[in-house]
């Protein structure tokens, strides 16, 4: 469970005639990582050449992701069908799919730029929809200057003063003025108009009055919308009846690709074949088995040592339970762990989950997020979704955990406090004990805000213990790759610094001799110092500044406590103090419960969630955890709509 699966390097060699059949049987079961052959000059070995198998499929698969593309086909949930029969269909209809919907589509590229050029003729010609002029009177004048635009103001009165010889014609709808004068006083009536701003407008090369010709221009723009939304029907119709088909396809041909392009990434002779990779040690046998049957027997596998210089070149493949594989996916956030390193999935299904329902612990928004992450994940079809729906599920049982400890719903005490009734009748706070933090009374449920001091504490030590846990993951880590005397040197020897501090801090209380503390710490430094060199010493302060990064806890759950009870605070005041039961300001209230709680319900999966995954990356991983390792990607194809039989 805290390991990876354990791989096997294998070597697989046989004549060409059953290379074919051999990468079948590979990609059948989905087991072996192939590594990708690097060719040598010097070397009888080069790289392979496709099969010819897979020129065909290469020209559909272009062809039916292209179709599918235009279609707008996306993965959904679907009933696997023979690939003998998904073969038989698309040989029948993929030609004729592919010129019908090409038809459509250039039909709909032919009307939707008449459209456009429909929207550009009526643009032009609005301006003028008010002016009831034809259109042939704005030109074709040897003694008369039409000047047609918009102005701001009235310019009658400083044309006149120029001549009297002029006709205007203004809409005061659209601002849009149209002016006949003398040809020989255009000039002088241009430099008027730039001193009223003047915004030449295009004159509609169109015949006839402006209104008739926007109503002929709207009815053919009908028309063609009417025409478009029939194409549209028509693809959609290909959409629903090709659908399946086109997505069994894909995949169909995306996997007869895959294995003809294997050849690529594999040594080959004139006469033979090899192909180097990995796969898990417990499927060794079964891939053995398939091999040999596809090619009967005529193909050699075999294993080979796995070096300790080669150990981080080997692909890294989970080993959790169905519970725990979830948090793989916070995992590769941070990095795979190497082969020989120890898998933290298991420790952050507890850990990660635990802190974020230590900050937000409220049963509202509890209740909520579970519901919101059960109907996703019953809903979305990616399996990626519903692994971080999982996670939030665990983030909510935890969070429900905490709820009842702290007594909160959407930030309403359950039990009475302070003499301020709480959501459950009679409900009241039960005392305790008196905390020895600043004496505050310890009470159930228990409430945050009356704690701070208490709360800080307890995440201090939270943390310590977290970090220290983190310590021994690391101790066995090295003890496991490296043996135990660099285990002592490098995790151990922060045992012995933090107990010699701890000896120091009795020895001042007098309660032991200082130096038995000090030389116990100084011994640790010495021994990090052997184990980690001058970087080891370095990270001392560490041990105050990492247990302190756990305040947050407490932090960031007051401050979400304090938008809830915020919220709560003025959509009631609105209700008892500025309106009644049933008047507007109940409303406001209302909108701003529901919107103010559905803001914060969003911060609850963020400033927990990057908190607590902080917490685990930063001060946890930092202890034990280096990551990097290489994912493991065998060669094969996960099918969803295809079956072979």
């Amino acid at each position: 469970m805290l390991k990876a699966k354990q791989m096997t390097r294998a070597v697989i060699v046989g004549h060409k005639d059953f290379f074919e059949d051999t990468v079948d049987a590979l990609h059948r079961t989905n087991l072996f990582q192939i590594e990708d052959f690097i060719e040598d000059e010097e070397s009888d070995l080069k790289i392979g050449k496709p099969f010819e198998s897979g020129k065909e499929a290469s020209k559909k698969l272009v062809k039916i992701r292209s179709i599918a593309s235009l279609l707008g086909v996306k993965d959904t949930a679907a009933k696997k069908q023979a690939t003998e029969a998904v073969c038989s269909q698309l040989d029948g209809c993929l030609d004729t799919l592919d010129d019908d919907l090409a038809a459509f589509i250039e039909k709909k590229s032919a009307l939707e730029a008449q459209l456009k050029e429909i929207g550009t003729e009526k643009r032009e010609i609005l301006p003028f929809i008010n002016i009831d002029i034809d259109l042939d009177l704005y030109r074709g004048y040897d003694s008369l200057a039409v000047f047609a635009g918009h102005v701001k103001d009235d310019i009658g009165p400083a044309i006149s003063q120029i001549t009297s010889a002029y006709e205007i014609f203004h809409d005061q709808q659209h601002g849009t003025m149209v002016l006949f004068v003398a040809k020989e006083r255009s000039e002088e009536v241009n430099e008027v108009l730039s001193r009223f701003s003047f915004k030449e407008l295009k004159i509609p090369e169109a015949s006839g009055v402006p209104s008739l010709l926007l109503a002929d221009i709207e009815k053919n723009e009908a028309d063609v919308i009417k025409k478009i939304e029939s194409i549209d029907s028509d693809i959609e119709n290909l959409k629903a009846k090709y659908a399946e088909l086109i997505l069994a396809s894909n995949e169909m041909l995306s996997v007869e690709v895959q294995k003809s392009d294997a050849p690529l990434r594999v040594a080959t002779t004139k006469s033979s074949f090899l192909i180097d990779g990995w796969l898990p040690s417990e499927s060794y046998d079964k891939l053995v088995n398939v091999v040999n049957n596809a090619t009967n027997g005529h193909v050699l596998i075999s294993t080979q040592e796995i070096r300790k210089e080669d150990e981080n070149d080997v692909p890294v493949e989970y080993d959790n339970s169905k519970i725990v594989s979830p948090l793989q996916a916070i995992m590769d956030l941070y990095g795979r762990p190497k082969y020989k390193e120890i898998d933290p999935s298991s420790l952050i299904f507890i850990t990660f989950p635990l802190l974020y329902g230590m900050i937000l612990g409220d049963l509202g928004y509890g209740l909520i997020l579970l519901s919101i992450a059960v109907v996703i994940k019953k809903l979305v079809y990616s399996d990626a979704i519903k692994r971080l729906m999982d996670v939030l599920i665990y983030c909510q049982i935890a969070t429900l955990f905490f709820g009842l400890i702290y007594g909160e719903f959407l930030g309403f005490p359950l039990a009475g406090h302070h003499g301020t009734p709480g959501l459950i009748p009679g409900f009241e706070e039960i005392p305790l004990f008196v905390s020895p933090f600043a004496g505050e009374v310890v009470a159930y449920p228990i409430h945050r805000v009356d704690l701070v001091m208490t709360f800080m504490a307890l995440t201090i030590l939270v943390g310590i213990i977290h970090i220290n846990f983190g310590f021994l993951v690391g101790f066995i880590n090295e003890k496991m790759n490296h043996g135990f005397t660099e285990a002592m040197l490098c995790k151990g020897s922060w045992f012995i610094i933090e107990l010699g501090i701890v000896l120091v801090v009795l020895g001042y209380l007098g309660m032991l001799p200082i130096a038995v503390g000090a030389a116990l710490f100084i011994i640790g430094v010495l021994m990090l110092f052997k184990g980690e060199g001058v970087k080891g010493p370095l990270e001392l302060p560490s041990l105050l500044s990492n247990p302190l990064s756990y305040t947050r806890i407490i932090a960031v759950a007051l401050s979400h406590m304090a938008i809830a009870s915020t919220i709560n605070v003025i959509a009631f005041t609105m209700i008892w103090e500025f309106g009644s039961p049933i008047g507007v300001m109940t409303i406001f209230a209302i909108l701003l419960f529901v919107f103010g709680h559905a803001f914060n319900t969003i911060l609850s999966i963020i400033a927990p969630g990057l908190h607590s995954l902080r917490l685990q990356y930063v001060e946890f991983f930092g202890k034990f955890y280096e990551g990097g390792g290489r994912i493991y990607d065998p060669f094969g194809y996960i099918r969803k709509y295809t079956e072979e039989k």
